[in-house]
């Protein structure tokens, strides 16, 4: 049997709130290995509640209810739930006095609607909630159906799953596999052409492989299910090296790496050091590598040089060529990129000039134009054309016009080592 998340709330339906409780359960559930197949999000309607309930029950032997247990009318999975299966609530004690001292703790008198937090399902147990005044329930309401109930509010939920509903589902038999995944990271390439040239391991059953793209990047996701997470490395290792070796320099790192993290560890390992000149991005790029504790060790700053004119006098951009090229150019790119590197004093100089839109754009240069350019210390100077203009979003632009950057620096870095020597 399998488990199913539940998020219960109108706010979540309308967008209003980020649902990040599905997103913690799901991850909860891979890893303790319990199946978990479908998700649901349902408004602040009983009818409707009860409709998802009579499907989930019917599929799942785990349902995990998320939202609906506050003190206002609108708060009613424990309300609905008993219904659904035909008992009574019940008023229980011993959660008013916890609700009444958290009160007082505070220095306040709880209020009378919060009375209706003490109501759960007849059979239900408790789910204690340590940061707040909604409890949960842990409830078999008939053989092979187990129901877990928590609040809507993330902080709150994580710590009940972990205190109660993690060693509860244990005790029940679930949670004796883990499922381990691994994601690796690609750049530069589309996520059709990864998924052709690796297309031999999409049909694989243990270790299971999986593509997806996110905000310009390709990722493959890697996952095993064994008794223990050393089991599933084993799984996972061969087959993460040999699509490794498939992609060549078009990998660049697994799980929290970023492209950042990686192009800082390249010029820290090699000793060199980078600035930037930034148009279009407007110091998103400096932000991307400051964001990396210990990046004062390799990145000396920047310089935003979105009007022409600090182009000319702090980057020594020819006035010329900005009248005859433009300031979104392969010409101009390259003089930013030499420019910020010779004048701040660093191995390697990158820039990006483009226009990330909305207005701005021509026939001959249209929104999503954008020139990378880098130079470095044996005197060499590129430049880099790409057009983003299908992705018509500026701050989508702006980002993968960062990463982009970063990914010419990578590429550059790793042609003065062998592949083979690279560990990201």
């Amino acid at each position: 049997m399998s488990a199913e998340i539940i998020c219960v709330g109108t706010e979540l339906l309308l967008g209003d709130i980020l649902n990040s409780n599905a997103q913690f359960l799901a991850q909860q559930l891979a890893q303790l290995g319990i199946p978990h197949y479908f998700q649901t999000v349902v408004g602040d309607n009983p009818d409707r509640l009860k409709q998802v309930l009579a499907i989930a029950c019917e599929r799942s032997g785990v349902l995990i209810f998320t939202g609906g247990l506050g003190p206002t009318p609108d708060d009613l999975t424990h309300e609905t739930l008993a219904d659904f299966f035909g008992v009574p609530l019940v008023e229980r004690p011993e959660i008013l006095e916890d609700i009444a001292q958290k009160y007082a703790q505070r220095g306040r008198t709880m209020a009378p609607s919060n009375r209706k937090q003490a109501l759960i399902p007849r059979g239900a147990e408790i789910l204690p909630n340590p940061a707040g005044t909604a409890p949960g329930i842990i409830w078999q309401p008939r053989n092979g159906l187990s129901i877990l109930t928590f609040p809507g509010v993330p902080g709150e939920m994580y710590g009940m799953w972990r205190e109660t509903a993690v060693p509860y589902l244990k005790s029940q038999g679930w949670g004796q596999e883990i499922i381990y995944s691994r994601t690796l990271k690609f750049w530069g390439i589309a996520e059709s052409t990864l998924a052709e040239k690796v297309s031999a391991f999409l049909n694989l059953p243990n270790p299971t492989v999986a593509p997806y793209a996110s905000r310009g990047e390709v990722k493959l996701r890697l996952s095993a299910r064994a008794g223990s997470e050393m089991e599933a490395i084993e799984l996972i290792t061969p087959v993460e090296k040999q699509l490794q070796q498939i992609a060549g320099l078009d990998y660049y790192g697994a799980d929290d790496e970023t492209l950042p993290v990686v192009v800082g560890r390249l010029l820290q390992n090699a000793g060199e050091t980078l600035v930037v000149a930034e148009s279009c991005t407007g110091g998103g790029l400096g932000q991307m590598l400051t964001e990396v504790a210990g990046s004062s060790n390799y990145f000396l700053g920047g310089v935003i040089s979105y009007d022409n004119q600090v182009k000319i006098s702090l980057l020594g951009v020819n006035s010329e060529d900005l009248d005859q090229f433009g300031a979104v150019s392969d010409t101009v790119a390259k003089q930013m990129a030499g420019g910020v590197r010779s004048r701040l004093v660093a191995g390697w100089g990158l820039s990006i000039t483009g226009i990330a839109g909305p207005g701005g754009g021509s026939e001959t240069k249209p929104v999503g134009l954008v020139y990378i350019g880098l130079a470095g210390s044996a005197g060499e100077v590129e430049s880099f054309e790409y057009r983003f203009g299908p992705l018509r979003d500026r701050a989508l632009i702006r980002h993968v016009s960062a990463c982009a950057a970063l990914d010419h620096l990578r590429r550059k870095l790793l042609s003065r080592q062998p592949l083979e020597n690279f560990v990201p």
